[in-house]
């Protein structure tokens, strides 16, 4: 018997080996290190580009019958990505779902290493060894002020208490919506382009900013295009966002 990251005690075979993962940034880690075990995924699983396993629609829809229908032995889960009553139901029919909680990269890497050994039976593999030297460095000097749409039109912002929060502030950067209530607050565009910041970060994800969707709505502060997964995917990733955004 084991716990996951909210408590709840699963009674899992060691190691299961049909797997159904509804986070994509876990589905890459899997799909990196266990592929032979992994049989479904989502919609939104698009990491490794030619993973090859049963798509289950996405994230807050899942196809609760299409995953029962795999026969799982396992569904690895996480609070903010999926919803509670999906994972609930599935517990109702039988479905072991092993739920993470991650909101830094100190609880990604946690999380991640606990699932490894205690739910897969596994050792760190060694990109998650990886990403824990690099990720334990002192973050750099100050490098200023910055926001992460996640949405326009409504416009909306990465908040306090997220894992992409977390990774700025240990590569050197302060979130000016670090405040408040809202993980993720709708904010006015004469809020985000303003000469209280230094640089508006737009990623491809989940809305898809692009050379010609995103900057030119800004006038006043500089911009910069990034990949959404390296701010928002813990897992194979984080060695990639360290390399890339430290820089």
């Amino acid at each position: 018997m084991t716990t996951d990251d909210l408590g709840h005690e699963l009674s899992l075979p060691v190691p299961p080996t049909r797997i159904v993962s509804l986070v994509p940034s876990i589905t890459e880690a899997l799909a990196t290190d266990v592929p032979d075990r992994l049989v479904g995924a989502t919609d939104w699983c698009t990491h490794p580009a030619d993973l090859a396993v049963d798509r289950v629609r996405g994230t807050k829809n899942p196809d609760l019958t299409a995953i029962r229908a795999l026969g799982p032995d396992l569904v690895v889960a996480n609070q903010e990505e999926n919803r509670e009553l999906d994972v609930r139901r599935l517990r109702d029919a039988g479905v072991p779902v092993w739920v993470t909680v991650i909101e830094t990269v100190p609880q990604a890497l946690d999380s991640l290493t606990r699932l490894y050994e205690e739910a897969l039976g596994l050792i760190a593999p060694p990109w998650l060894v990886r990403a824990r030297a690099c990720w334990a460095a002192p973050p750099p000097a100050p490098r200023g002020r910055v926001a992460v749409p996640v949405w326009r039109d409504p416009w909306m912002v990465v908040g306090p208490r997220t894992y992409t929060g977390d990774l700025l502030r240990r590569l050197g950067w302060v979130n000016a919506f670090d405040d408040g209530d809202e993980r993720y607050p709708h904010v006015d565009l004469p809020d985000l382009d303003t000469a209280d910041l230094d640089l508006v970060l737009l990623p491809d994800e989940p809305y898809v900013f692009t050379a010609d969707d995103g900057p030119e709505a800004f006038t006043r502060v500089p911009t910069r295009l990034v990949s959404g997964r390296l701010l928002t995917w813990y897992g194979p990733a984080m060695v990639e966002a360290y390399d890339v955004l430290s820089s």
